[in-house]
């Protein structure tokens, strides 16, 4: 008996009472240890094939978007067990069993990521669903669930009941285990097949989820083992008879023989190292995690505006608009379409109604909201779109209109105007990637043909496929069309280069199809700027620059009327455009670079 045991202290007795409380005496101990260090070997292969089956699982639930799916694979994943015993080894000081399970777990993480990638390659379709993309943006809350689960799934563990190393902290935790890492594997597979940038940015964000749980759960169950004092004498007696016949344990044990350095590791540091190390690297997790939290701060903020605004939308209509003076209801609303932007507010109400309503009295409704919402009236932007019921009161006024007055079919101008209006309020938001600046759109349909919308944007690249069939969707749904058809056009933000004669500033000729090619964007896009870098060699006249950049404003004036407001000159060393720009010699070569005013 150890002098600890011998001569207790507060700790060692709380930690002993504790046990007791959990019902986990020294043969249960003894149990959890050996149960936990056997769920760490790599010669299982019913583990493996665990493994293969819940990753192949999980991958095709993400691709189908499914959550039963996903928790098909959460009950039959495996993981479980070698973070508990890495836990376990970090709190007993075990190295031969901290080297067995990073081993496991490099090896199934490395397993399942493969056979992910290996899938995603097969399939034709590698759209991203909701269920990747809610896995690639993990914050603190993800990291306290962790710190939580693994706690349970240690507690779970401890106490007498048969099974649960597999079964009861499976089923708990391993939803933020296999999920994850099908999540890496995705994203390798995206950037091995279609997009480079777009699928290491989803692998990584995969990758932040699953450390931060692997981090957590450990660290939580470290704590767990350490407050039940699993590591008793006894207890440590047991197991090093135990890791002394076992294969693997005495493969580790010779190696760290062979090495004398290695002989320094065995206990792994005292016990505030171990504890400093855990916490120091959910730390480290928490920079990461920060700022996603932040992120979906500003979101449930913005979700929180939306939802008062909707409400107070609805509140006014209801109380001075929704009922006739006698209390009768006059109308009920069917939809509201409300959007915020700065101060500038864009409402839609679609209300069906028994009595139209006048325009003093919508003028009177944007003075109430205006004043609820502390702006003034020219800050509201309202449509209202009726939908008669069968009243009396409108059916008279249509046999009156009928008999009396020829309706006036609306012009075309008019039909063109509220076209151009609810396209206008449905595309006013809309989402585009990073770095993708919305230049303009327009809609064309025909007589046999489905709508076409051309939305013209400006990027020096591409959009990817899936953010591609995002965008199409998100356009579907907002005009309510599911059969439009939706094309993007590329505008490229690197309009193009000059290149002058030396100790000239007169623009040569074959700069003329370039700068038509620009005046014409300019004309047909006025959102558009022209930013000009100019060099010069390094023998020319320091005005040359200036002289140049002339050359090139009045070629635009004069032959496409664009003012020098919309023109701009930079400092080549300073300009903020591609990098590949700053590199050029200073050859007099000119670039032109577009962009979008604010």
């Amino acid at each position: 008996m150890s002098k600890s045991d011998k001569n207790p202290t507060l700790w060692q007795n709380y930690r002993n009472w504790l046990a007791t409380q959990m019902g986990v005496d020294e043969e249960r101990k003894v149990e959890v240890y050996l149960e936990i260090s056997q769920a760490a070997t790599l010669r299982d292969a019913s583990y493996w094939l665990q493994v293969v089956f819940a990753a192949g699982i999980a991958t095709l639930g993400l691709v189908l978007n499914s959550p039963a799916v996903i928790i098909g694979a959460m009950l039959i994943s495996p993981l479980m067990g070698p973070i508990l015993a890495l836990g376990l080894a970090l709190a007993t000081g075990d190295f031969v069993l901290l080297a067995r399970a990073i081993a496991n777990l490099t090896l199934s993480c490395s397993v399942a990521i493969s056979f992910a990638v290996l899938l995603i390659s097969t399939l034709p379709f590698k759209e991203i669903t909701s269920e990747i993309l809610g896995r690639t943006q993990p914050n603190t809350l993800d990291l306290g669930i962790a710190l939580f689960s693994g706690a349970v799934g240690a507690l779970a563990t401890c106490r007498p009941i048969k099974g649960v190393v597999n079964s009861i902290p499976g089923a708990a935790i391993a939803v933020a285990l296999m999920p994850p890492l099908c999540v890496v594997g995705y994203g390798i597979g995206i950037a091995l097949s279609q997009n480079l940038t777009d699928g290491l940015q989803t692998a990584r964000g995969g990758g932040l989820l699953f450390l931060t749980n692997l981090v957590a759960i450990a660290f939580s169950s470290l704590l767990v083992f350490l407050a039940l004092h699993i590591d008793t004498d006894a207890v440590r007696e047991t197991v090093k008879t135990w890791e002394t016949n076992d294969l693997e344990s005495r493969t580790v044990q010779d190696f760290l023989g062979s090495y004398p350095f290695l002989k320094r590791l065995r206990p792994i540091g005292g016990l505030q190292g171990r504890l400093l190390v855990g916490l120091f690297a959910l730390l480290a997790l928490l920079v990461p995690l920060s700022s996603a939290f932040g992120k979906l701060g500003d979101e449930v903020v913005q979700k929180q505006r939306q939802n008062f605004l909707r409400r107070t939308v609805t509140e006014v209509w209801q109380r001075d608009f929704g009922t006739l003076p006698d209390g009768q209801p006059r109308s009920s609303i069917e939809r509201i379409t409300v959007r915020e932007q700065d101060r500038l507010m864009t409402l839609q109400i679609n209300v069906f109604t028994s009595k139209l309503y006048s325009p003093l009295e919508k003028e009177r409704y944007i003075r109430e909201l205006a004043q609820r919402f502390d702006k003034v009236p020219q800050q509201i932007q309202f449509t209202l779109i009726e939908i008669p019921t069968a009243s009396n009161e409108i059916l008279a006024k249509k046999e009156e209109v009928w008999s009396s007055v020829e309706v006036k079919p609306p012009s075309f101008s008019e039909l063109q105007g509220n076209l151009l209006q609810q396209l206008n309020l449905s595309l006013a938001d809309l989402a585009l990637p990073p770095q993708v600046r919305l230049l303009d759109y327009a809609m064309t349909m025909g007589k046999t043909q489905p709508m076409l919308v051309t939305i013209a944007y400006l990027s020096d690249r591409d959009i990817s496929e899936d953010a591609r069939s995002l965008v199409f969707r998100d356009i579907r749904n907002r005009l309510g069309i599911e059969d439009a058809n939706v094309r993007l056009e590329r505008i490229d933000a690197l309009a193009g280069e000059i290149l002058f004669e030396v100790d000239k500033s007169t623009l040569p000729t074959s700069a003329n199809s370039t700068l038509d090619r620009v005046g014409n964007l300019l004309k047909r896009y006025p959102s558009l700027r022209l930013t000009v870098s100019v060099s010069r060699h390094s023998s020319e006249k320091i005005n040359f620059e200036q002289l140049r950049y002339r050359a090139i404003a009045l070629y635009l004036q004069t032959n496409w009327q664009i003012g020098q407001d919309r023109l701009s000159l930079v400092n080549r060393a300073s300009f903020s455009g591609a990098t590949t720009w700053l590199e050029l010699p200073q050859d007099g070569r000119t670039l032109l670079h577009l962009t979008v005013k604010n």
